[in-house]
This record gives structure tokens, C-alpha cells and sequence, in this order.
């Protein structure tokens, strides 16, 4: 197999802002659901919050150096909807925008392309205090936060994102209640997942509205590899209800146009879906120039012989479920290596995934715009730390881009997630995802090996042997 990556092809790593920036109450920032949820008793380990996170936001500048010094060809980094529009609503708050000029122009001083994501999570509290994503109203406010930042930033940042993983903004925040903002409905996450594609489609309408024509939109998801456990017709199905719920619930409207009939037949006992109205269908289709696939591990289900709920992880057990509609749906652990996470390593459903999107979305280029493993890194006696797991992981997934790419595949880049270990949401500080080690202390970065190695391929292109 070739280790050469074709010339062109872009390498970087990823971020999300309510995890690094920290400077929470600066410069006119307002809370997001995330400042709430951090602070609502047992909903983040440790009682952890972002208010400091990396500190990302006061040490920008070194940060950036940091990147060019590993090479990276592109960062991509995600807006603080609150920083920038703190009530959700109205003029852009100058302070905020500041923070992302200065960080768009580090970058481009550096030679590293800017890869804006409009939303990360953090929606502001005062739009989840008026009903949040479950209500309409919040799709036209993303809508005019997007031509804020649009405007801002349109001249220097060619590549944005509209939405990242709405499935865990919509099922994870608002039918399991495991993240931000912690509720427990599944209409209102049916309700959310289709306000978020129509968020994802008036808000890519109100980009292209200011942006330049050399601009590109992309939207990230995180499609399920799903794999049923047997060949048996009622694991086939478990398989079936996961992807629509998982996967084909955003990709069915974005690429298609339409909900598929069988989501809707499996989710009718939770709603008539009367909420989708008149053109949503044709705004939610928005040319797009790229498509991100976030990838960690493959779900492996199974009929559920006595219908469990399915834990919040996927991995079964648990209530309540992330899962509205697929109650006889078991979720099963892969076998194999795990990760701090207790996540399966499978390099194998990165492929299919880039695979499946080259059938599905022909002439549509992909970009990884996610991939990366929690591991529990130390430093060691001489302050170096290595992670030797973490390179066996990344290699291992590379090594499925390049495998894609000579199946036909046509991926654009790949993105290291992350940068460095930060804030990892409900697990608060517990979980370590970076390439840079962080003291939580101190705020001190120190490239891991891992770092070192993904430098040697991005600037050459070439995957490292070890």
C-alpha cells in the first residue's frame, strides 16, 4: 500500500471553543448551555467547567506558533456563538470578533489555512432559556449569527462549517441529557435534529449571501459505521433504525432533500413530524462544497431480545436513551483494543464511512474533519511525554484514508482531533485527546510524541513508519 499522500492534500488539527478558549466572562461573553450545564450538580465530572479550559483565548499567539513549529498545514477551530452575539440575537459584539480576527490573521501570517466551524455546542443560554433548538426561532437566530461572523471574517477564511455533529446536539443534549442542556425529551430532540439541518441550510444561505465566491461550505458530521452483530433479520433492522437515527436523519435532507420514509415510520409513535414546514426541504438542501466525516469508533448493535434502553454511549444499558424509537435496539462493546474512552479502535469504519459517502455523494469531496483516541498520558522523569498508542491509533486511520483514497474516495484532508487535550465535556478533565499535553495547572503545552510524528507527515506528506 502507497504511504505517499497526493500533493495538495491538507493537513491539520481541531479544536472547539467552549473547550480551549476559557476567559468565560471576558470581553462581554455571555453563558451557553455548556456554562449552565458545567455548573448543574453531577452533570460534569469533577464538577469541572470551561471557565479556563486551556486558555486558549489569552495565549493565541503562542498557540499558533506552537502550530506552524509541528506544521500544520490548517486549523480548524470553532466561534463562541456567545462571545460574539451574546443574546443570541442583535449586533455583533466588536470585542468579540476581535479575538477571531487576530487569531484568522496569526494564522495566515504563519501559512496556516483558517477552518471556521459556526457552532460547537455552545448555544447561548439566553436562546436555550426561550426554547433552544426544539423551537424554530433558534435555526433563523444561527441564520444571522452566521452573516455576523460571515461578514467578519469572509475576506481571509475560505473554508467554513456550518454545524458540527448536530446528532449529539440533538440526542445528547436533548433526548439521553447527557450534555448540554441536559433535557430528556425525544420529540423535542426530533424537533431539535430538524431545526438544526434547517439551521445548517439558512445559515449556509446567509454565508454565501456575504461571502466571496472563492468560499467554500461544509457541514460535520459524525455518521454512524453501524454493524449489525449477526446476519439474523432482527439485527439487520437494529442496524437499519441506527443509521437512519444516526446518520441518514442529517444526510437524507442535506444531500437528498428528504427525511427517509423509514425514520419517519420508526419515529412516528414520537411525532408526526408536523414541525417540518413548507420549503424547509429545499433550504435544508444547500449546495455544499465539501462534506466532514468525524469518526472514532464503529456501533455494533443487535435486536434486544428484552428491549433495553441503550446507555447514552452507545454501548447499551442505561436510561435515558439517545435513541428515539429504536427501543429494541442492544448496543455491544466491539471487540478488540479500547481507548480511555472505552471506545473500540476500528480504523476499518473510517473507510467505510469515506467509502459509502463516495457512493452516496459522488463528486461531493470529503474531509475527516475529525479523528483521534483518548489515552491516559503522563510525562515522564525528563518532562517528555509519549504516547505511543495514541501513533498506533493515528497511523493505523491514516493508513484507512490512503486505502480509501486508492478505492476512489475523494478526501481532501484529515484533522487530528485535537490539538490539545482540553475540556472533554461531560468527562470534564479526565480524558486527554491531544497531540500537545496540557498542564491544567500551569497551562504549559508539551508536544507528546505523537505531535512529533504527525509533524514529520504533514510536512511531508509521507506517513512516518513509527
Amino acid at each position: 500500500m502507497t504511504v505517499d499522500f497526493p500533493p495538495g492534500f491538507l493537513f491539520g488539527a481541531a479544536t472547539a471553543a467552549y473547550q480551549v478558549e476559557g476567559a468565560a466572562a471576558e470581553d462581554g461573553r455571555t453563558p451557553s448551555i455548556w456554562d449552565t450545564f458545567c455548573r448543574t450538580p453531577g452533570r460534569v465530572r469533577n464538577g469541572d467547567t470551561g471557565d479556563t479550559a486551556t486558555g486558549h483565548y489569552h495565549r493565541r499567539a503562542e498557540d499558533v506558533r506552537l502550530m506552524a513549529e509541528l506544521g500544520l498545514g490548517a486549523y480548524r477551530f470553532s466561534v463562541s456563538w456567545p462571545r460574539v452575539q451574546p443574546t443570541g440575537r442583535g449586533p455583533a459584539s466588536p470585542r468579540g470578533l476581535d479575538f477571531y480576527r487576530a487569531l484568522v490573521d496569526d494564522l495566515l501570517a504563519r501559512g496556516i489555512r483558517p477552518v471556521l466551524t459556526l457552532y460547537h455546542w455552545d448555544l447561548p443560554q439566553e436562546l436555550e432559556d426561550a426554547g433552544g433548538w426544539p423551537e424554530r426561532d433558534t435555526a433563523h437566530r444561527f441564520a444571522d449569527y452566521a452573516g455576523l461572523v460571515g461578514e467578519a471574517l469572509g475576506d481571509r477564511v475560505e473554508l467554513w462549517t456550518t454545524l458540527n455533529e448536530p446528532w449529539c446536539s440533538a440526542f445528547l443534549g436533548y433526548a439521553a441529557g447527557v450534555h448540554a442542556p441536559g433535557r430528556t425529551d425525544d420529540e423535542a430532540a426530533l424537533r431539535a435534529a430538524h431545526h438544526l439541518n434547517l439551521a445548517h441550510g439558512l445559515g449556509a444561505r446567509a454565508l454565501r449571501a456575504v461571502l466571496p465566491p472563492r468560499a467554500q461550505l461544509s457541514v460535520a458530521l459524525n455518521p454512524a459505521a453501524v454493524r449489525a452483530r449477526t446476519p439474523s433479520p432482527g439485527d439487520q433492522d437494529a442496524a437499519r433504525r441506527v443509521d437512519a437515527l444516526a446518520t441518514r436523519i442529517f444526510t437524507g435532507p442535506m444531500l437528498c432533500g428528504a427525511y427517509p420514509e423509514d425514520l419517519l415510520a420508526d419515529t412516528a409513535a414520537i411525532t408526526d413530524w408536523s414541525f417540518v414546514r413548507g420549503d424547509d426541504m429545499d433550504v435544508i438542501r444547500h449546495p455544499l462544497d465539501a462534506l466532514g466525516i468525524n469518526y472514532y469508533a464503529p456501533t455494533v448493535v443487535s435486536a434486544a431480545t428484552d428491549n433495553p434502553a441503550p446507555r447514552a454511549d452507545g454501548h447499551g444499558g442505561g436510561d435515558p436513551s439517545p435513541w428515539p424509537g429504536a427501543g429494541g435496539v442492544a448496543f455491544h462493546r466491539p471487540p478488540g483494543r479500547l481507548t480511555a474512552m472505552d471506545w473500540a479502535v476500528d480504523p476499518t469504519g473510517l473507510y467505510d464511512l469515506l467509502t459509502r459517502f463516495a457512493r452516496e455523494a459522488p463528486g461531493l469531496p470529503l474531509i475527516v474533519t475529525e479523528n483521534g483516541a483518548a489515552y491516559d498520558d503522563k510525562p515522564g522523569a525528563d518532562g517528555t511525554v509519549h504516547d505511543p498508542e495514541r501513533i498506533a491509533y493515528l497511523r493505523a486511520h491514516l493508513e484507512a484514508v490512503l486505502r480509501a483514497l486508492g478505492d476512489g474516495a475523494d478526501v481532501r484532508g484529515y484533522f487530528l482531533w485535537s490539538l490539545l487535550d482540553n475540556f472533554e465535556w461531560a468527562y470534564g478533565y479526565g480524558k486527554r485527546f491531544g497531540a500537545v499535553y496540557v498542564d491544567y495547572a500551569t497551562l504549559a503545552r508539551t508536544p507528546k510524541s505523537s505531535a512529533r510524528w504527525y509533524a514529520r507527515l504533514a510536512r511531508t506528506g509521507r506517513l512516518p513508519a513509527h
